[in-house]
């Protein structure tokens, strides 16, 4: 999470969301989360390396998970965190791939749930997370910039 890599696709992903975040819901407030929530086995951020606008092999996306305090007893739940990809990737089966990996990397670490927050304005981004079993769910959070929670039991 370091990485330049992660980084500048973090920037990246920051920037569009400000430039595309719905007026009528406020300024977004972009927050750079603590790579320590993304060290094994709190968590973890990948990288996806796909074809570039050129046409060679780049790195096209982003996306994470890290560990939420639960009550004792309750279930392990991992939070999915910045998942995005540069526009020119969208609908190659890049998302879907990266949350799959996501999901085996939380079950790996212990995970019984993964929750996320979203605005509803992204709505392919909604589509792939219902579409992969995510069901709507109460706030969980104060994020500011979400209209929508999700959950998925694993």
């Amino acid at each position: 999470m370091t990485d330049e890599a992660a980084q500048s696709l973090l920037t990246e992903y920051f920037g569009s969301r400000e430039l595309s975040f719905p007026a009528a819901q406020g300024h977004y407030r972009p927050v750079f989360p603590a790579p320590a929530q993304f060290e094994p086995p709190l968590g973890v951020f990948l990288v996806v390396e796909g074809v570039g606008q050129d046409g060679g092999a780049a790195d096209v996306g982003c996306g994470g998970i890290r560990r939420l305090e639960t009550a004792v007893g309750g279930p392990v739940c991992f939070e999915v965190k910045h998942l995005w990809l540069e526009p020119h990737t969208r609908g190659l089966g890049y998302g879907r791939a990266l949350l799959r990996e996501l999901e085996h990397r939380a079950v790996e670490f212990g995970a019984r749930e993964l929750v996320l927050d979203t605005n509803d304005s992204l709505t392919a981004a909604g589509w792939l997370y219902q579409s992969s079993g995510f069901v709507e769910v109460a706030p969980y959070n104060d994020n500011p910039n979400a209209n929508l929670w999700l959950r998925k039991v694993l």
